[in-house]
């Protein structure tokens, strides 16, 4: 996935991360199990894509090929992390 296309998939989850936030604030419908659940997968999927994001970045600062990067890390990982 190129760098163009990582930012162009957390544009399309933060837009459906918005539309579901916005499903859950309306009191007349709550929020279901499965909203829920995917507003929680969508959080991690984000944090992945973003920490790819940024390791390609810093490669192509680095003056190395952002490839190197690889794929996202496991969610284990990047939830893992301390901030």
């Amino acid at each position: 996935m190129s760098t163009p296309d990582i930012g162009r998939h957390i544009e399309e989850l933060v837009a459906e991360e918005e539309s579901l936030r916005a499903r859950e604030a309306d009191e007349e419908r709550p929020a279901t199990a499965e909203e829920r659940e995917r507003l929680e997968a969508i959080r991690v999927e984000l944090d992945r894509t973003w920490d790819l994001l940024r390791r390609r970045r810093a490669l192509a600062e680095a003056g190395r090929d952002p490839d190197e990067a690889g794929a996202p890390r496991d969610a284990d990982t990047v939830e893992g992390y301390e901030q």
